[in-house]
């Protein structure tokens, strides 16, 4: 079985319909779903109603959808990330609301294969960036393999003979061939708005048969997508960060 690995996506519909397009025909069987489906970008019911018609296999939910659907007040929030959720609530469908509202909350089990996360398998809302913060996962949680988003930077953390590496893509296509008897957390990076100094959507592809995870990356016309965001009225440098990817 062949997964597409989509993470925070972040209402950023051209981004969305690049990765989408960016796949060949036949290339995936699946769709898996990391969560923050919406928030910062202008286009919520685009994304929502785009992914939704790619029937994912296994979705679940990110920190900005439970404060969109007005599962969490978003007092943690920075006030511009809490000012683009209200626009998103704002923006979106009720029939999109109640779908995110929906949304169940990581870990998830996919297919008796891997699992899925926002954060973390342990919390769903904590970010993952260091090897001795992934080393305490892998301790506390019982899993092979894990894809997680939240920090929209793409890599893996690999625990093998009891220690732990961060590996990061050092090209557009990185191939990761997963080896026997060691463990995985794997973030594909951001579709919608990527943080690694690198401005083009980032995704991922994992063929469970090969146990190979194939990290992507495409460009999409970032132009279009800050010029929708400043007639939604969102904040400008939440379209203009998008530029360098940071």
């Amino acid at each position: 079985m062949r997964y597409l690995v989509l993470s925070d996506l972040h209402s950023n519909h051209e981004a969305t319909r690049a990765v989408v397009g960016a796949v060949p025909p036949g290339g995936f069987e699946g769709v898996v779903v990391l969560g923050d489906w919406v928030g910062y970008g202008a286009s919520p019911n685009e994304v929502v109603d785009l992914v939704r018609k790619l029937q994912p296999c296994a979705a679940i939910r990110g920190n900005h959808d439970k404060v969109v659907a007005g599962i969490d007040s978003g007092e943690e929030f920075n006030r511009i990330a809490r000012e683009a959720a209200l626009i998103n609530r704002r923006l979106l469908s009720r029939e999109n609301l109640g779908f995110l509202e929906a949304l169940p909350r990581g870990p998830l089990r996919v297919a008796d294969s891997f699992h899925i996360a926002h954060g973390t398998p342990l919390d769903e809302d904590e970010y993952l960036v260091e090897a001795w913060e992934a080393a305490a996962v892998f301790e506390a949680a019982e899993f092979s393999l894990c894809f997680f988003g939240h920090t929209h930077l793409p890599g893996a953390f690999v625990l093998r003979n009891g220690k732990v590496t961060l590996l990061q893509p050092e090209r557009p296509q990185a191939i990761l061939n997963l080896e026997p008897g060691a463990r995985y957390l794997i973030n594909p990076g951001s579709v919608g708005q990527p943080r690694d100094q690198d401005p083009r959507a980032a995704y991922a592809l994992y063929d469970a048969q090969s146990r190979q995870v194939v990290f992507q990356r495409v460009p999409y016309a970032v132009h279009e997508t800050r010029s929708r965001m400043l007639e939604a009225g969102l904040p400008a440098i939440l379209g203009e960060r998008l530029q360098f990817g940071i």
